[in-house]
């Protein structure tokens, strides 16, 4: 299995702290974000290579970073040099799986995101359902709802769809960044994007995917904290208290 680790956005809203710095390198208490999701994730021995999706301005740290890893991690530069030439996640992914010539299962998550729980635990259901899988947590908020992926599910946990900011949400599970693709799924990222699939937000795929094929959605097991700006960085300094 190989970990697609999106770490290729500009993080404009945490400026000046990311102005010349990866958010994803960023500390969070005594280890830096992509250090926080790797070492949990590696616990569980299934990944055999991470893969981190860089952007040009911020490939030198990633290497950096990586050279200092136990881990097998590849470090991939998509060539672009600011928020406005941007590729999107998902041709970011398809950027990475054309790049390395992925032919396996494939955990995505997106490396500014920090958990109070073990990542292992949505590997491990992914497994049982034998599907591509993602996560969802319920969020009460309307407002909210409509800034993000919302899904709809059946009585078992697949997907039947899912939206990406809707105006009128259809249910209270949202998405985060959390993403499990089979092998024979992950090829289908061109043919998608050809459809005329989403490409800036990663649940876009999973929009598209889950009208093709069976998609599960496991109820995320604890916190997440999303790194959006100054404020949300603060705040995890100061709740973060490592993994349950």
């Amino acid at each position: 299995m190989k970990c697609l680790i999106l770490a290729a956005g500009y993080a404009t809203r945490l400026y000046p702290l990311t102005e010349n710095f990866p958010k994803s390198l960023l500390k969070v208490q005594d280890k830096t974000i992509l250090d926080h999701l790797v070492d949990d994730i590696d616990t569980m021995g299934e990944v055999d290579e991470y893969v981190i999706i860089s952007n040009h301005k911020f490939f030198p740290h990633f290497t950096d970073w990586a050279n200092a890893k136990a881990q097998k991690i590849t470090v991939i530069d998509d060539g672009t040099t600011s928020n406005d030439n941007r590729l999107g996640a998902v041709k970011d992914i398809e950027f990475a799986i054309d790049s390395l010539k992925i032919d396996d299962d494939m955990l995505i998550i997106a490396g500014d995101n920090v958990l109070d729980f073990s990542l292992t635990k949505f590997i491990t259901y992914a497994k049982q359902k034998d599907t591509s899988c993602v996560m969802r947590y319920f969020e009460g908020d309307k407002v909210r709802l409509t800034k993000s992926g919302v899904l709809t599910i059946d009585h078992s946990d697949r997907v039947i769809n899912m939206v990406e900011k809707p105006a009128e949400p259809q249910s209270n599970w949202c998405c985060p960044p959390f993403y499990f693709y089979k092998a024979k799924d992950s090829k289908l990222i061109a043919k998608a994007i050809e459809d005329g699939c989403g490409t800036d937000a990663p649940g876009s795929y999973v929009a598209w995917l889950c009208s093709k094929t069976d998609v599960h959605a496991m109820e995320m097991p604890g916190k997440r904290y999303d790194i959006g700006n100054l404020e949300s960085y603060k705040k995890v300094q100061e709740e973060y208290k490592g993994i349950c």
